[in-house]
């Protein structure tokens, strides 16, 4: 992703008239609402729940969520226009690394199936590709998953012939002639398999839980001055994921976030389901500490090692400076 420098301004704005030194007195600033920044992915479109059934006010927080296409959303929060941002763990250190640090309060979710390698028809397996051309945004994640499912089935990097190319232009990729597969996520993945009839995922985030997590991610100075704020978020979150989780209120659940991007409730249930949201009680196994995709160290170090050894940035970052776990223990 795209980054820039972070640079984070507070305005204060001061009521009354003019006061004289012998008068003077310093005035509160006005309350400003958490600014936080979301995209089209289940485990952030769920906040859309809670905005729509006016959790937050009732949870006495001000936040005002601010809708954006996912790599503006990250170059918001980097030029310091919001507070926080939606993002997966591992653009997380790419934004980072450009200056816009943060600090990942709550796991909103991991991919559970959402991120695909496609195969053109005929390639069944990962092992069908060696020799192969395949299709993918080199240095983002659908190459990580990529690299994941070579590794499974005892392959390298060198099996195949990587093609770099963007995102939303795997369906096309696909449909050409020497193409044997791409890598892309939800909702391009379902549009490169209506270009294509007859393709179909052969390796996905269901293959390997935790390589890709997501999560609020928090300006670190945010953190630090309006913990007690934040920490309602959290506990917002906490309902937002049983609510959805919870098959007696899901389909209300979809209705709402399906109409958030345009899609009919049946339509958006795949997605849904190719998601995991993870409750406060779930989450608080993946932060414990360990060197597996099970744990968020574990996945984010992993993260930060394809990300040098692909030249997304050129320094190791301390990944352990991202997690706050203390946020998702207090619960």
């Amino acid at each position: 992703m795209n980054e820039t420098k972070r640079n984070k301004t507070m305005k204060h704005w001061f009521a009354g008239a003019l006061l004289t030194v012998a008068t003077a007195c310093t005035l509160p600033a006005f309350a400003q609402p958490l600014k936080v920044g979301y995209s089209d992915w289940p485990g952030w479109v769920a906040w859309q729940v809670a905005i729509d059934k006016g959790w937050f006010k009732e949870a006495g927080v001000d936040v005002k969520f601010e809708w954006f296409d996912y790599s503006a959303s990250m170059e918001a929060f980097a030029a310091g226009k919001l507070d926080a941002v939606n993002m997966t763990n591992g653009d997380a250190l790419v934004t980072g690394s450009g200056g816009g640090k943060s600090v990942m309060i709550v796991l909103t979710d991991y991919s559970n199936g959402n991120d695909m390698i496609i195969g053109k028809p005929g390639i069944k397996s990962i092992k069908d590709l060696k020799g192969k051309k395949v299709a993918v945004e080199q240095g983002f994640v659908e190459h990580l998953l990529l690299l994941n499912g070579l590794k499974k089935a005892g392959m390298k990097e060198s099996d195949v012939i990587l093609v770099n190319a963007k995102t939303n232009e795997m369906p096309q990729m696909l449909a050409a002639a020497d193409i044997a597969a791409v890598g892309v996520w939800q909702p391009t993945a379902g549009q490169v398999m209506t270009a294509v009839p007859g393709a179909k995922p052969i390796y996905t985030s269901s293959d390997e839980p935790g390589l890709i997590y997501d999560a609020l991610a928090v300006n670190p100075t945010s953190v630090k001055a309006h913990r007690a704020e934040w920490q309602k978020v959290v506990k917002v979150w906490d309902r937002v994921a049983k609510y959805i989780n919870d098959p007696k209120t899901q389909p209300d659940a979809l209705k709402i976030m399906s109409a958030r991007v345009g899609l009919t409730p049946e339509a958006y249930l795949p997605l849904l389901k190719g998601t995991k949201l993870l409750s406060l009680s779930e989450a608080k196994a993946v932060y414990a500490k360990g060197p597996s995709f099970k744990s968020i160290y574990g996945s984010t170090k992993i993260a930060d090692d394809f990300n040098v050894a692909n030249a997304v940035y050129k320094t190791p970052e301390n990944v352990g400076s991202y997690i706050d776990a203390s946020f998702t223990l207090a619960k």
